[in-house]
């Protein structure tokens, strides 16, 4: 599938995890949009006229496909604005715990530590395996799949306890849409925030927050505007953030149509076997993965290996400093194959 993506065939693309790509028929979608919101502003873009059931058919395209009701999910610009709807959002005080996961996203741990700062909560971070709320935890917030490793955390688990604690629990989804399958409905999270333009390979700017109606009026848009109001729905109050192109979120359908047509679950297996097969004789950080991996670095200048990576073999991959020391994360798309993972090998062996 490596002509169906608009990627640069210079460039080894070891790097999808980080903000995905677009294959050329959903940004032909997306552009579409475009073309007819600059064709017609008002008639595509007022709450009056078209958008709103513009907006609609996607979300239940959305909606059906992660394993939501339809009602529970609205439209949030990626993951990180998500989450920080639902974390500015909060009430907290001195002495209410924040339980984190110990390998979170580094943006999501700023956040956290700004809440907290503000509020006069505490932050707590424990590894995965150790996230049980205590008597002060009011929020416990974690990963399903690890940025760093690509390891898929058991979310189901921790929310069950989470919820059995009168506890907040706030899923990190950022990873998961397009890599794993969702059931939101039975995983139960609290809430759920996900990416739509990293595995789904929608256009960057799509992302969904989901909500169980129970937690609903807690969280408040990241923009308060017109959808606002006490009967407005949780999708409606997150709808209308000022002017801006909606064709991301319109283009999710798309890019659903897109991976079913091409029988993705089989493209998900090539790719895990392809990165399980692959041999670059660094240790993995997590044996549970999907079409993300992670490995440990032992060089003496990291930053500088990744530079000479793209400089010198043109190859784009991630290293990272992490909980686990530095690590080199490999994603594997549709359009990589066998000779993408063994030109890293032989790169790494000359460095």
């Amino acid at each position: 599938m490596r002509d169906d993506f608009l990627l640069d065939p210079s460039v080894v693309f070891l790097n999808h995890g980080s903000y995905g790509a677009c294959p050329r028929p959903v940004f032909e979608a997306y552009q579409r949009y475009q073309r007819e919101l600059e064709r017609q502003p008002v008639e595509f873009l007022a709450l009056e006229r078209r958008l709103p059931a513009l907006l609609d058919e996607a979300r239940l395209a959305l909606a059906r496909y992660v394993g939501a009701q339809p009602e529970n999910l609205a439209f949030a610009t990626n993951a990180s604005s998500a989450v920080n709807a639902v974390a500015r959002s909060l009430e907290l005080a001195p002495g209410d715990e924040v339980l984190l996961g110990d390998d979170e996203y580094g943006g999501m741990e700023i956040l956290w530590q700004y809440v907290c700062r503000r509020t006069g909560a505490s932050l707590v971070r424990r590894p995965f395996d150790e996230l049980v709320p205590g008597p002060r935890t009011k929020v416990l917030f974690c990963s399903h799949v690890e940025w760093t490793s690509g390891h898929v955390n058991d979310v189901a688990d921790v929310c069950t306890r989470a919820r059995q604690a009168g506890v907040l629990s706030i899923v990190d989804g950022a990873h998961a849409p397009g890599q794993i399958d969702l059931d939101l409905e039975a995983l139960g999270a609290d809430v759920y925030a996900g990416n739509c333009h990293k595995w789904l390979c929608a256009p960057k700017g799509s992302g969904f927050l989901y909500a169980r109606p129970e937690v609903q009026r807690l969280i408040d848009p990241l923009v308060v505007s017109w959808d606002w109001g006490d009967g407005a729905a949780f999708h409606e109050r997150h709808r209308w953030q000022g002017t801006s192109d909606p064709s991301a979120f319109l283009a999710v359908q798309d890019a659903i149509a897109f991976q079913a047509e091409r029988n993705w679950p089989a493209v998900r297996r090539r790719c895990h076997d392809l990165l399980m097969a692959a041999d670059f004789g660094l240790a993995p950080l997590s044996d549970e993965f999907v079409q993300m991996r992670g490995f440990r670095i032992d060089h003496p200048n990291p930053p500088a290996l990744k530079r000479r990576l793209y400089d010198a073999h043109r190859i784009e991959v991630p290293i990272t400093e992490t909980r686990h020391g530095w690590a080199l994360r490999v994603s594997v798309q549709a359009y990589n194959d066998e000779n993408d993972l063994r030109a890293l090998a032989a790169a790494l062996s000359e460095s």
